[in-house]
């Protein structure tokens, strides 16, 4: 889902890293490095082309109910200035269009030149007149070049995960939400529940990956079971939201606890 890692956006400072981060071959499996936040650039770069159709496939569609669950909870209202950080190929973007309206502003942001390029593609192949309204910016999450209290909504979707630093990312999303504003955040949910963990990563390692096998890009979706380990559970991402400064955090579990949904105000 849409990595973050710049969380995942576009047109920034250059994130932290070299070419002697680049992921490494042996034998003939690739080993995929995600540690740094250029080796997770590198990787959504890569996985780009195949994105939006295997999400498709993994999630048998569900994904766009989610994604519009996600533009819901962040109240963004006609006319408003809103964010979608890590923003991929777009969908969170353009469902944020259609609720602000064409007198509205959307900023989608990503660290993915890649993902960037096919959103900007899917906006111009679009006659919708609110989808126009979009601006595109590659960018880092931990450092987003926007003033202090700037947008009226802020949404992430399968982005925090994928940031090396969550509570910087949340601390710049606190910086540029105006007061009284919401941040919806959409992604895996980590249960801590082990019947839920197992069967979730039964599922991604029957799945998932084997579908993606099928489009060459196995051995990135097996990075999938390794980010929702080190991710943080639905009370800890609460708490890491109130430490960033938001004045509530409240987070939702959806579809038997696959998915997790932080929505936190200002």
């Amino acid at each position: 889902m849409a990595a973050a890692a710049a969380s995942l956006k576009l047109n920034l400072p250059s994130t932290p890293g070299g070419t002697n981060s680049r992921p490494i071959f042996r034998s003939k499996f690739r080993v995929v490095r995600c540690s740094t936040s250029t080796d997770r650039q590198e990787l959504f770069n890569r996985i780009a082309p195949v994105y939006d159709n295997l999400n498709d496939l993994f999630s048998l569609g569900r994904h766009r109910e989610w994604k519009n669950t996600a533009v819901s909870w962040s109240r963004a209202k006609v006319g408003d200035n809103v964010l979608d950080i890590c923003c991929g190929s777009g969908d969170l973007a353009f469902l944020l269009s259609e609720k602000v309206g064409p007198n509205g502003k959307v900023v989608g942001l990503d660290f993915s030149k890649e993902q960037l390029s096919i959103a900007a593609a899917r906006q111009q192949s679009n006659s919708k007149k609110c989808h126009k309204i979009i601006k595109w910016v590659e960018g880092d999450a931990l450092d987003l070049p926007f003033p202090e209290s700037y947008f009226d909504a802020i949404t992430i979707g399968y982005g925090l995960r994928n940031v090396v630093d969550r509570q910087k990312s949340l601390k710049e999303a606190y910086r540029v939400l105006k007061p009284g504003s919401r941040i919806s955040v959409l992604d895996f949910n980590k249960s801590d529940n082990p019947l839920m963990t197992s069967f979730q990563e039964w599922t991604l390692d029957n799945v998932v990956v084997p579908i993606a096998s099928s489009q060459g890009v196995a051995e990135e979706y097996r990075y999938l079971k390794e980010s929702i380990r080190g991710y943080l559970t639905g009370k800890e991402l609460e708490y890491l939201a109130l430490e960033a400064g938001f004045s509530t955090a409240k987070h939702f579990v959806l579809d038997l606890g696959l998915m997790g949904h932080l929505v936190a105000t200002k």
